[in-house]
């Protein structure tokens, strides 16, 4: 071609594109912008990982804490008798040294998890809680169990109503009080997590968001998720498998883990990417009996995490 067909070529191709209506390219622009923002964030949205001690059985929290870094967590989680003792642990070294070994390891605690002290039971938790920098409690609800539908409803609003003087040193101390859907409690159901999301009064007050204690319904859970929104301060990686209350062969016990069952997490991961959930994320399964390590070695209870961390990624990137 010549540089006079060149220049002829070039020239109609600009008259054409200004035919196209300004509305219309502008309308291009925009979805293309939309769709390159959507792909960041895609791209940008990691779970948050946090260590839960008990994995680790009644182990030394000094074998446990250089853990955490191996499974991709900056913070630990801990849990007192009987699923765990290190919350027992804290006591007897004291706050001194169990804040040295934390920064020798460079690791933080971010949650204290107390069913057994119960939501109204943790204020002193909490003052303790802010002494060691850390910001989240879960714990159970309180309340009729088999509730629905109004009762329900005024069951939840009862509850949070008792909770109020316990939110008020959660604000003090810039502690958050997160309650799990649990088995057998008030807080169970799917509506009942959506009552307690809709009539919290206050940030201070979360939920910690535990798969395994809902159907196995995946479009369930991811829209449960995206109704809670930014009131999960918790995501239990944990899902139903062949459950936790009868001794199993270890195989069986693992398909709580997330990978090793048939829930698939990508549409759970999809809903916290979409609520830009910033929470933590704590891979997690109850062994039977209670207190006992999941495996039989430090080395393999990390592994086993890391292989459902894998899984996890991998369902996140197909998203």
């Amino acid at each position: 071609m010549n540089r006079r067909d060149f220049l002829a070529v070039s020239a109609a191709a600009l008259s054409s594109r200004s035919l196209v209506p300004t509305e219309s390219v502008a309308a291009t622009e925009s979805v293309a912008a939309e769709e390159s923002v959507a792909a960041d964030a895609r791209a940008d949205f990691q779970l948050k990982y946090i260590l839960a001690t008990p994995m680790y059985g009644y182990a030394p929290l000094a074998e446990i804490v250089p853990e955490a870094a191996k499974v991709g967590a900056t913070h630990i989680d801990i849990w007192p008798k009987v699923h765990g003792n290190q919350r027992e642990q804290l006591d007897e070294m004291g706050e001194a040294a169990f804040t040295k070994l934390l920064a020798d390891h460079k690791v933080k605690l971010g949650c204290i998890t107390q069913y057994k002290l119960g939501p109204f039971g943790l204020q002193d938790e909490m003052k303790l809680a802010r002494r060691l920098g850390c910001e989240l409690l879960v714990c159970g609800g309180q309340g009729p169990k088999d509730a629905k539908g109004k009762e329900l409803k005024a069951a939840v609003g009862k509850f949070i109503e008792q909770l109020k003087p316990h939110l008020a040193v959660a604000e003090e101390t810039g502690t958050t009080i997160a309650i799990e859907n649990h088995g057998n409690n008030l807080i169970d159901s799917p509506d009942s997590l959506k009552w307690l999301a809709e009539l919290r009064p206050s940030k201070h007050l979360g939920i910690a968001f535990a798969p395994y204690h809902l159907p196995q319904d995946e479009k369930l859970q991811s829209d449960l998720i995206r109704t809670l929104g930014n009131s999960i301060r918790m995501f239990y990686a944990w899902e139903h498998g062949m459950g936790c209350h009868v001794k199993l062969p270890k195989e069986q016990e693992l398909m709580q883990m997330p990978g090793r069952g048939t829930l698939d997490f990508a549409p759970l991961l999809a809903a916290l990417r979409d609520i830009k959930y910033d929470g933590w994320s704590e891979i997690f399964m109850h062994p039977v009996p209670r207190g006992v390590p999941i495996l039989d070695s430090g080395e393999k209870i990390t592994a086993e995490i890391n292989r459902s961390r894998k899984y996890l990624a991998e369902r996140l990137s197909s998203i």
